[in-house]
């Protein structure tokens, strides 16, 4: 095993207009360094700002664990406060941002998402997942509790009941018991089928109009609690800066005239 592959990777790729995030530490159960988020993090920047990228997918490399969360062996020395401030807030951070992501975002789910790993699925717009899919919030096991979300963000995928069980109960669950609370949108036999079902939900996005597949993941969203205030100031600028009166206003000032505004 190479130094790379034990540290581990999120790896961009960009092909024809959608863009893959792969978690690439497999003989880890692809678990989250803090470096790993940092990658994650710039990828996103990148993402945000090419025009041509219409859909993501999210994914890890084959093995046991789409993603078995946070690695233990990076935090358990760190104090209260680092643990706040390395782990926690970055987390909420990059996930955020993922999930405000403009673009669509499939997430491909085979063998285990744990803590970490589950709240970074609850993150994109749709799941796919195995039939070897486990689901966990493990987190009270080693006391401690969801640091990215779990207790929020996956509350409104799935409902209280469901997180909760997890949360408080230890209840794993299966990927039809996942389909059945909502939290997967589709099921497949395989890594290889689930890799090929996001690729077609990509393309199928990618191939609508990219601003109205954008606003309307905005207005989901903001359905959800997530950005609102954002959305409504977004698609309010843009209504207002699309009319004459906006022109007249750019030209007065410019011209360093009193603007002569008719409600158009």
């Amino acid at each position: 095993m190479t130094q790379a592959s034990e540290a581990g990777v999120i790896s961009l790729s960009i092909d024809n207009g959608i863009a893959q995030l792969r978690i690439q530490r497999a003989a880890k159960l692809n678990c989250l360094t803090l470096s790993m988020l940092q990658q994650l993090e710039s990828h996103l920047d990148q993402i945000e700002l090419d025009s041509s990228i219409r859909a993501v997918v999210l994914l890890a490399d084959e093995g046991k664990a789409f993603c078995a969360g946070a690695d233990i062996q990076a935090w358990k020395d760190l104090s209260p406060l680092d643990m706040w401030r390395l782990w926690v807030q970055q987390g909420h951070r990059i996930f955020d941002r993922l999930e405000r992501l403009r673009q669509p975002v499939v997430a491909v789910i085979s063998g285990l998402a744990l803590g970490g790993g589950l709240e970074l699925a609850a993150a994109a717009d749709v799941r796919i997942a195995t039939k070897n899919a486990r689901f966990a919030l493990p987190e009270a096991s080693i006391a401690t509790c969801p640091g990215w979300s779990g207790s929020q963000r996956l509350v409104k995928e799935m409902g209280a009941g469901w997180v909760k069980a997890m949360a408080l109960f230890g209840k794993w669950w299966s990927a039809e018991e996942a389909l059945q609370a909502g939290f997967i949108q589709s099921l497949a036999a395989d890594y290889q089928s689930a890799c090929d079902d996001a690729q077609f939900w990509a393309e199928s996005a990618a191939r609508s109009a990219p601003i109205s597949i954008q606003l309307n993941k905005q207005l989901v969203n903001a359905a959800m609690g997530v950005g609102l205030a954002s959305t409504l100031e977004a698609m309010a600028s843009a209504v207002a800066g699309g009319t004459q009166d906006a022109l007249e206003g750019k030209h007065s000032f410019f011209e360093k005239r009193t603007p002569n505004f008719e409600g158009k």
